[in-house]
């Protein structure tokens, strides 16, 4: 084992005056936590750029390409590799590499480490590590030829993983060029197709409240905004809130409950998204964050309904609803007032049919990236502990 302190030179940076134009946009490349992610790996340009004169009013040095970035406030433990040499505000705490310690080697090691690195956060306002935090640090210290030989299995692994991404992209991007080339574009209707209200297609609504003191540790799931994301997303059940088997059962007898086929709507934060009901699911849902459609007219059929709400064009009504609020929210009143393109029920269903070849394709797709990421975690747990 080793300190980071120990293989590394820990360097943060700073922020130029914003109200001093002098500084901005000029050539050198300055990075903020929010331009890191998931799935990027190596930085080789930042979205806004300072100055040399702003470089030099904030007391700022470059770090050289190749320093191992690291995240240490809002939020801590993101990770990637500079591609060029680079200038960064407040909120890193950067390792510059010594001979000892090979940067992708302790890319991975850190990219693993998210959880600890922030319980080792510290302050009251928000958390952060330090930089004697940081280099107090211990990280296994093979020779560097098992080093490099442990970061080039990673990298493999998460390359095949991109590229599983990037199919599943890739056929999300078929189902839209497929639902243009039939219907048209939602946002002109370019085929002039007929047009009704949402709410003359189906009942648009919600669930019924539930109140705290009805909410238990076990029983029936009961889902946020966060859980029906998951869901659709990756098909993920997350779940840490609960009603009795009783108070569902309740719900039930009082069709209060979604069937089969309904359409939930994720309606604050990120909004529009749609999970269809399926056969075997059972939970409830919080009401006013999730919209709920149902008893759908024989014009209609859910999965078409559900990939409109995809479409761009569709989606820029929802976004106009939202003008001058301040907080991202799709009312049930907002809903109703959508515009719908009809086309044939014949059209929706042969949609549909395609759509269901997709999905099975992007199934085969899934389980190839959920076995790799199964492996992924295997190979970091062998590696880091």
């Amino acid at each position: 084992m080793a300190r980071l302190g120990d293989v590394c030179t820990v360097v943060s940076g700073s922020t130029p005056k914003s109200n001093i134009p002098e500084y901005w946009d000029g050539s050198l490349n300055w990075i903020t936590p929010a331009e890191l992610t998931e799935d990027n790996i190596v930085i080789n340009e930042s979205q806004r750029k300072i100055t040399e004169a702003g470089a030099r009013s904030a007391g700022l040095s470059a770090f050289p390409a190749g320093t191992v970035i690291l995240s240490s406030r809002a939020p801590i433990g993101k990770t990637a590799i500079a591609g060029v040499e680079m200038y960064c505000n407040q909120g890193f705490k950067n390792l510059i590499c010594s001979d000892a310690i090979y940067n992708k080697y302790l890319f991975w090691f850190l990219r693993g480490k998210t959880d600890y690195l922030n319980s080792l956060g510290r302050g009251a306002t928000f958390k952060e590590i330090s930089k004697s935090i940081v280099e107090n640090i211990e990280v296994p210290l093979p020779p560097l030829e098992t080093q490099r030989h442990i970061a080039a299995v990673l990298d493999k692994v998460s390359d095949l993983i991109a590229l599983r991404k990037q199919q599943l992209a890739k056929l999300d991007e078929l189902v839209k060029a497929r639902f243009v080339e039939m219907f048209g574009d939602p946002e002109f209707n370019t085929k002039k197709l007929p047009m009704q209200k949402l709410s003359d297609l189906c009942i648009v609504g919600s669930s019924k409240r539930i109140y705290q003191n009805e909410q238990s540790s076990s029983g029936v799931p009961f889902l946020r905004v966060s859980d029906l994301m998951n869901r659709i997303q990756s098909g993920v059940k997350t779940c840490d809130l609960y009603i009795p088997e009783a108070k569902y059962q309740e719900l039930f007898s009082l069709g209060l409950v979604p069937s089969p086929n309904d359409i939930l709507i994720t309606s604050r934060g990120t909004l529009g998204k749609c999970y269809i009901v399926r056969k075997g699911d059972r939970f409830y849902f919080q009401d006013g964050m999730i919209s709920w459609l149902y008893d759908f007219c024989d014009k209609i059929t859910p999965i078409y309904l559900s990939k409109l709400f995809e479409m761009r064009g569709f989606h820029k009504q929802i976004d106009e609803l939202q003008a001058g609020s301040t907080v991202a929210y799709l009312s049930i009143s907002m809903l109703k007032k959508l515009d719908v393109m009809v086309p044939s029920v014949e059209a929706q269903w042969q949609f549909a049919a395609f759509i269901e070849k997709i999905e099975q394709s992007k199934s085969t797709v899934q389980q190839g990236l959920d076995k790799l990421e199964t492996l992924k975690s295997a190979l970091m747990q062998k590696y880091f502990g």
